[in-house]
């Protein structure tokens, strides 16, 4: 039996365990292949979430709730399905067994989408510290308390935060287990919480002005104090005081961490294999050439010890390994998984992902843009720019690389920013934006998968008024 987890109100709740879970895998595993099919991959999810909300000080939101999921996928003469189930009984599974292998039979043949070779698979699994069990101690009560000290903290800060949109504190504890008829068979478990705190202040004419921050990490001791996040919050929430248009024009620009990440998380998006044998992205025909400023190296590293995205496997079974995308502005590889790398005759980087409920594809785990050696602060240092700290909209089109975003930030005048600023779009073509980084600060932001410090683009256009 597991151990309990802390709720601090309620029932305990069991806590997931990687090892039922592998044998959950095996024992699916097992009835697959007697079920007649010729290979087949079984993932197992178990996991617990805890989200508390504070609005005005009060309990707006309490969220407890736990899920538990099987993903089959099976491989009968070329021919691929996928289902998954959430009853763990064994005349279930048997049964859930023999529907997908029937299913499979009813697929168009793709002798590509079949398992990967043996010698592919992962032998060991590495220990990522990704587990902590101060975690469990956070439950309800205490969950609460750190929210109402963050959102009390960002109120009392100056009179002129007169709402908010309340303070979020959550916790995830979670098992994985996968095994393969290829030859592997493994499991690990993590733990994650998070906190954010969202004031809200009145600007002129009526307008209401929010900023959020955050803090996350696997390990309890590595999130900010809370008070510390709702004074953050409450700072940048009040910079935006005053934000205005501003007219159209061609200028540096300064993206934050926070802003930085989505164009990382697009660049990554046209840099997989599944893009490139699809024909859906411009650096299809560029492996081996510059694609960006000589300033930008960015890697894929799921072997981070404590990072957000870290995994000691991929959703194929393959050892996870430390991918070097872009070296000195040059594209050095595109990530894979099986089906991808076979289309384009190469081998998986070890970088399949998949859902209980779906099959295989390519992902990321620490998505990175190692930091340059500037201090943040230097690269505003211009006669004139803008320092970009909120990116909203989708406007980027994978085929073409031409991007254009609606975008938030700071006017920057003589080397300090001037005031803030909204309601602009900026754009570039995608290649023209990377390779003009001009400078790469130092302030890399660790808390999320995606991590990205402070960089520059020598010139963008800026559509204001």
């Amino acid at each position: 039996m597991s151990p309990p987890i802390a709720s601090g109100e309620g029932e305990a709740r069991p806590l997931p365990d990687p090892r039922e879970c592998q044998r959950y895998a095996e024992q699916m595993l097992s009835l697959t292949l007697r079920a007649g099919a010729d290979g087949a991959e079984v993932l197992v999810r178990d996991g617990r979430e805890l989200e508390v909300k504070i609005r005005l000080g009060e309990p707006e939101l309490v969220k407890e709730a736990g899920s538990r999921g099987l993903g089959l996928r099976v491989i009968k003469d070329h021919r691929a399905a996928v289902t998954y189930t959430s009853d763990f009984s064994e005349a279930a599974l048997a049964k859930l067994a023999r529907e997908t292998v029937e299913l499979a039979l009813l697929a168009e043949p793709e002798p590509l989408a079949d398992l990967p070779s043996a010698i592919e698979m992962a032998r060991e699994i590495p220990d990522l510290d990704l587990w902590d069990d101060a975690v469990l101690d956070l439950g309800v009560a205490a969950s609460i308390a750190r929210a109402r000290l963050g959102e009390a903290a960002a109120m009392k800060s100056d009179k002129r935060i007169t709402n908010s949109d309340g303070a979020v504190f959550g916790r995830t504890i979670g098992a994985s287990a996968f095994a393969s008829s290829a030859g592997f068979s493994g499991a690990y478990r993590g733990t994650n919480v998070s906190f954010a705190v969202e004031p809200i202040c009145d600007d002129t004419g009526g307008k209401k002005r929010n900023g959020v921050y955050w803090t996350s990490s696997r390990f309890a001791a590595g999130l900010l104090d809370p008070e510390a996040v709702g004074l953050e919050a409450a700072r940048r929430t009040l910079a935006k005081l005053g934000s205005r248009k501003i007219a159209t024009c061609e200028v540096p620009v300064v993206f934050s961490p926070e802003a930085g990440r989505g164009l990382l998380g697009q660049l990554a998006g046209v840099m997989s294999g599944g893009a490139v044998w699809r024909r859906g992205t411009y650096l299809a025909e560029r492996e081996g050439t510059p694609i960006a400023s000589p300033l930008c190296e960015i890697v894929d590293d799921p072997l981070l010890p404590r990072a957000p995205g870290s995994r000691p496997f991929d959703g194929e079974g393959l050892p996870t390994r430390t991918n070097v995308l872009v070296a000195a502005g040059v594209l050095k590889t595109f990530l894979c998984d099986v089906f991808a790398a076979r289309k384009l005759g190469r081998r998986s980087t070890g970088s399949a992902g998949r859902g209980v409920g779906g099959g295989p594809h390519v992902t990321t785990s620490n998505l990175i843009l190692r930091p340059g050696r500037a201090p943040a602060a230097d690269l505003e240092r211009l006669p004139r720019g803008l320092y970009v700290t909120d990116l909203m909209g989708f406007g980027f089109n994978a085929v073409t690389g031409d991007y254009s975003q609606g975008a938030a930030g700071f006017w920057i005048d003589d080397g300090a920013r001037a005031f803030p600023v909204s309601e602009i779009t900026i754009s570039a073509n995608f290649d023209d934006l990377w390779k003009g980084v001009d400078a790469v600060g130092d302030d890399l932001d660790t808390r999320s998968s995606v991590q990205v410090p402070t960089f520059r683009v020598a010139r963008m256009t800026v559509a204001g008024t």
